[in-house]
């Protein structure tokens, strides 16, 4: 045998079998890292091991036979053979099988633990819910499903090891054939859950199926018939299935949260459901209402309806700073604010109001930030947060701290174009031009007719290259998606502001006749549609008439 060893080193096939190996092991990293980048299937990474493996002792083979010369690759000379000619080939023989049994062997070896790793995927924590079929004879049971759905979101996203994508992100897919590998790339996300709810008068089925987005195979599925009763357990027992599913750490506190229920009152918790459906649309203020009448709906039903007392506040505060400015909401946003938290002074929904009233009622930016950040603190997973906080910093001048968060805000909440919106502001005013104009651009493809968003694009445009299209072509869009009743129910405020813009644009190109022409159509229903920006309006008409 020490013959064979001495071979071996003579040969350098010690050499050849290190560099093998290394190499080997940088091509497998790779390619875990690359294929599925790439969208290759499996089998590929699979099939990827298995030819280095079989190369293994062939390489050996080759380095035995063959040695590189400074004048090429030469034959290895073979020693003198043994004074018994019969012994000698009997050495050659038994070391090529040494040799090639040894490097099958290795092979056999290796692939026993690498192959089920090339097979095994790891999926990162991270999932999205979509939004529940619902399969009952009426369909107002729709309601019903949406609540199933948002009560197993909430119940995931109060988990910080977990990435979970924000319900106003997953429900444009509601109805749409989109498969699942599409969703997980668009959302960023490993996990997908789907389902269905069947509601027949006091009982419920629910039919739930967990799925891998990178491969688009099942993990698991699993039925529910039940008493609408037990409709919350089904929801905590689904949130923790899912959460061991993704080997997510889960502390006891997150389970206590996740075992609390929101309301006893059936009625009450529809009413919230239907609400929190309406609430996602923040440029529509006919929905927005109705959300605030359904809210108090809940709120009538179960006083004690802490997420109901909550997200009315949040929507008080919203209408305070965007549509009605007056003191009035301001008061109603702190009142149901305090109002849950006097109920529970731990909920994180609660304190989350408080930080929206604060900040955008009272103005005190440092008290809405230590309520953001106890907030965020028991809602790991809310977009709201992290936006807020970043919108904050923002004020402060801390802006790596803001960028990131408000980034973060993007990533769990990606098809919904108001964080992307404040990230924009973040990049326009560090005079970043480029990324802004690229983030106000993935905000239009979201959400194409938003008068808002035109007209940030809009003014980058005219104030990095004094260029008037944008606009043009911005109030173009909304012309046309109002024609073809793309837009419909345009509020007076809306009308009066696009209004505005188109008579700026003319004032600018110094068309003064037809800027004021357009100015003086604003009908008298949108200028009270304006309130506080009637200056804006008289300002505007001073200066076409000095022009």
């Amino acid at each position: 045998m020490s013959s064979f060893f001495d071979e071996l080193k003579r040969r350098k096939v010690y050499r050849v079998a290190v560099a093998y190996i290394i190499a080997a092991g940088g091509i497998i990293q790779l390619a875990s890292a690359v294929l599925p980048a790439w969208e290759l299937p499996n089998w590929t990474l699979r099939l990827t091991v298995v030819l280095l493996l079989i190369g293994f002792p062939l390489a050996l083979v080759l380095a035995w036979a063959f040695d590189v010369t400074p004048q090429g690759i030469r034959t290895t000379p073979t020693l003198p053979l043994n004074p018994d000619p019969a012994l000698g080939h009997g050495h050659r023989r038994r070391n090529i099988v040494l040799l090639v049994g040894s490097g099958v062997l290795a092979s056999a070896i290796a692939g026993f633990f690498l192959l089920p790793r090339a097979d095994a995927t790891k999926m990162e924590k991270s999932i999205a819910v979509l939004p529940f079929e619902n399969f009952s004879d009426k369909p107002e049971n729709a309601h019903f499903a949406d609540g199933i759905q948002d009560d197993i979101l909430t119940n995931l996203s109060k988990i910080g090891d977990l990435k979970v994508i924000s319900r106003t992100s997953v429900m444009g897919y509601r109805g749409k054939e989109k498969n699942v590998r599409q969703i997980g790339k668009e959302l960023g996300v490993s996990a997908i859950l789907e389902g269905s709810v069947r509601r027949e008068g006091n009982r419920v089925r629910v039919n739930v199926q967990l799925i891998n987005a990178a491969k688009d195979e099942h993990i698991w599925a699993q039925d529910y018939d039940r008493d609408l009763t037990d409709v919350f357990a089904i929801q905590t027992d689904l949130a923790q299935k899912i959460t061991k599913e993704l080997q997510a750490k889960l502390s006891p506190r997150e389970e206590e949260r996740m075992m609390r229920k929101p309301t006893e009152n059936g009625e009450a918790y529809l009413a919230f459901v239907e609400a929190h459906n309406l609430q996602v649309f923040l440029e529509d203020r006919g929905k927005l209402k109705q959300a605030i009448q359904l809210y108090e709906r809940a709120i009538q039903l179960d006083p004690k309806f802490v997420l109901a007392l909550a997200n009315l506040s949040i929507l008080h505060s919203w209408v305070y700073h965007t549509y009605e400015p007056l003191a009035a909401e301001a008061d109603q946003a702190r009142h149901y604010a305090e109002r849950a938290l006097e109920l529970a002074p731990e909920s994180s929904e609660a304190h989350l109001a408080r930080g929206y009233y604060l900040y955008y009622g009272a103005r005190d930016f440092d008290g809405a930030l230590r309520e953001f950040n106890i907030a965020r603190a028991g809602l790991p997973n809310d977009s709201q947060a992290y936006l807020l906080i970043g919108a904050i910093q923002r004020r402060q001048g801390k802006w790596k701290e803001s960028t990131a968060n408000l980034e973060k805000a993007v990533s769990l909440n990606p098809n919904d174009s108001w964080p992307l919106q404040n990230l924009f502001f973040n990049y326009q005013m560090q005079r970043d031009f480029k990324t802004a104009g690229e983030i106000i651009d993935r905000a239009l493809a979201l959400n194409p007719t938003s008068t808002s968003l035109w007209q940030l694009k809009s003014q980058l445009a005219l104030g990095e290259k004094g260029d008037l299209t944008v606009a043009e072509k911005g109030l173009a869009e909304f012309d046309a998606a109002r024609r073809s009743g793309e837009l419909r129910n345009v509020d007076p405020a809306t009308v009066a502001q696009v209004t505005l813009a188109k008579a700026n644009i003319l004032r600018l190109r110094e068309k003064y006749p037809e800027a004021l022409e357009v100015l003086r159509q604003i009908p008298a229903e949108a200028r009270s549609g304006l309130d506080h920006k009637l200056k804006e309006v008289d300002l505007l008409e001073g200066l076409i008439l000095e022009g």
